[in-house]
């Protein structure tokens, strides 16, 4: 359960990626070809609605569980600047006293209410990418919870799949541990309570991020 603050990274890679692509040319009335608007003109947003991001907690070495945060933000502007925010309060473990328990004693969010992710890239990598296509680039992304930033590493896969609209997967979860935002103190505690003989402090973590143009 407290591996979850590990979503953060991927989520925020996957968002800078996403404001990269250029839009193909379509048919304009009078059966002229028009030219349409490239993706790296304007700011994109990510669509909550359609975005995700789980990760999945073993307990007692054997049992896993799956998690998620169901509260997400970020945008991408067209300078490939992007940011993703984690609402620590939304966390979800589908119990009630384990999401308490995440976000009183693991996560703090009575003073850290967010996990933020942060990247920069290239919008000149995806510039020819059409709408149907996909293109997988390696992603480095800044991530921060509870005052601590660690930095991650991953490879995303991001489809354009309307003019306006794209969306960014990892190519294989994202393993995330405790010790890279000091909170292993915090984890220990968490087992303590539970009367667990452990919980793994690395999580893999994956993410499905949807975003608009606008």
């Amino acid at each position: 359960m407290s591996n979850l603050r590990r979503l953060a990274l991927p989520a925020a890679l996957a968002l800078s990626l996403a404001a990269c692509a250029q839009e193909p040319a379509g048919d304009a009335p009078g059966g002229e070809t028009a030219a349409a608007a490239p993706l790296i003109e304007g700011d994109w947003a990510l669509d909550p609605a359609a975005s995700r991001l789980s990760y999945v907690s073993i307990k007692a070495g054997e049992v896993a569980e799956a998690n998620r945060f169901d509260t997400l933000s970020g945008t991408v502007a067209a300078d490939g600047t992007a940011s993703l925010d984690i609402d620590l309060a939304s966390v979800n473990t589908g119990v009630d006293i384990r999401n308490e328990r995440m976000r009183e004693i693991f996560f703090g969010v009575a003073e850290n209410p967010k996990a933020t992710v942060t990247a920069k890239l290239d919008p000149a990598a995806f510039a020819g990418l059409a709408v149907g296509q996909s293109l997988t680039r390696p992603l480095k992304a800044n991530v921060t919870i509870k005052g601590a930033s660690s930095d991650v590493e991953t490879e995303v896969l991001v489809t354009r799949v309307a003019d306006d609209r794209v969306t960014v997967v990892p190519t294989a979860p994202v393993i995330i541990s405790t010790d890279m935002f000091d909170l292993t103190d915090e984890l220990g505690e968490l087992r303590a309570l539970a009367q667990l003989p452990s919980i793994t402090p690395a999580v893999p973590v994956t993410f499905s991020l949807a975003f608009k143009r606008g």
